[in-house]
């Protein structure tokens, strides 16, 4: 009876090893299937991380820091003082300029009123030279009467018609007449000749306004310059974030440009993926990313394709590579995928510069 029934039960174990065989078969091919669907709809890699945009804080001007008011990794937001230096060196260049540019417009003050007592005296001038030439008109005119009245004077003399006295008279008033013309015509030579000279006067006084106005405007300039000096005492961050890599401390002497501390903005958050320049062919602008953090395991941040760097990373490193040398060994290239995030990611799980990241791009 044992003998007998053991060819049985090798026989169902062969059966059942073959069905098990079979359903592990099946499954491996499903999912082997599966994984490959998924493969060709969603592109991975681990050479990701956090980047944003980092602000480096330096000094436009020399001076002693005369205040700090941030701490390291202290969240500033944009517009906030953080750090002052002393202000007195260039307080005082400031109240000089602006007395520089006071006096220069006291100055031009000055030259406004000559211009104008030059511009009365050339309208009197020009006035006076109108009457000079009435006056010689007039003066004319009487000559030529009076020469009349002496010609027919002298007729009548002859035909010793009127008295010789009367004759001298008339001789008499032609000669007046002539000199009195003689004289008008001298008054308005002197009157244009002082009305020429008025003219240059008035020329030169509005050149110099116009070389005043100059000089105003290049003080100004300095007092503009000085002005931005005294207020680049004050540093200020250009935007919301952290503060990091803070080397400065009050007394501290600094140079114009020295970096004194750096703000790590959160406003522009992204993730740079590295990916192979094999996985590149169907990557799209504006395709959807799910984003695992290495910091935060089983959250899943959301994100899109923003842009694709137009070359590779090893292109743009510090020794790029030399192809052309003879020693040339094919490694694949991996090119940077910029990924900007979701304005709605939880903001209760802050994203540091520099994380890890595992970037899953959805091929749709």
């Amino acid at each position: 009876m044992e003998e007998a029934g053991q060819p049985v039960n090798n026989h169902r174990r062969k059966i059942i090893a073959l069905i098990v065989f079979t359903v592990f078969t099946v499954i491996g091919i499903i999912t082997v299937y599966f994984y490959l669907q998924y493969k060709s709809t969603h592109i991975t890699t681990d050479d990701a991380f956090v980047d944003s945009n980092i602000h480096t804080i330096a000094s436009r001007v020399k001076g002693s820091v005369k205040n700090i008011y941030v701490k390291s990794n202290q969240f500033v937001k944009k517009g906030d003082v953080l750090v002052e230096l002393d202000p007195a060196d260039y307080e005082v260049k400031l109240h000089e300029t602006s007395s520089g540019v006071g006096a220069e417009k006291a100055k031009l003050t000055e030259v406004e009123t000559r211009i104008e007592v030059a511009k009365s005296k050339l309208t009197e001038l020009s006035a006076a030279l109108g009457a000079a030439k009435a006056n010689l008109e007039l003066q004319e005119a009487n000559l030529k009467q009076a020469e009349n009245d002496s010609r027919r004077a002298e007729n009548l003399y002859k035909k010793e018609s009127i008295s010789k006295d009367r004759y001298e008279k008339m001789m008499t008033a032609y000669t007046v007449a002539l000199a009195q013309v003689k004289s008008a015509k001298e008054q308005v030579k002197q009157v244009e000749k002082e009305l020429e000279t008025q003219i240059t006067i008035v020329k030169q006084t509005e050149a110099s306004r116009t070389a005043q106005a100059s000089t105003i405007k290049e003080k100004e300039a300095k007092q503009s310059a000085a002005q931005l000096n005294y207020g680049y005492t004050k540093i200020y961050s250009p935007a919301d974030g952290y503060v990091t890599k803070k080397s400065v401390e009050i007394g501290n002497r600094i140079d114009e440009g020295q970096p004194l501390m750096a703000i790590v903005s959160f406003e522009d958050l992204s993730v740079v993926a590295n990916y192979k320049e094999t996985q590149l062919e169907k990557i799209k602008l504006g395709q959807k990313v799910k984003i695992k953090v290495d910091t935060y395991s089983g959250k899943t941040f959301n994100g899109k394709v923003e842009s694709i760097m137009a070359g590779t990373g090893a292109v743009f490193s510090l020794f790029p590579p030399e192809n052309a040398t003879g020693n040339y060994v094919k490694v694949v290239q991996r090119i940077p995928v910029k990924i900007v995030l979701d304005k709605d990611t939880d903001p209760e799980h802050v994203l540091r510069v520099g994380m890890s990241v595992v970037p899953t791009i959805v091929i749709e």
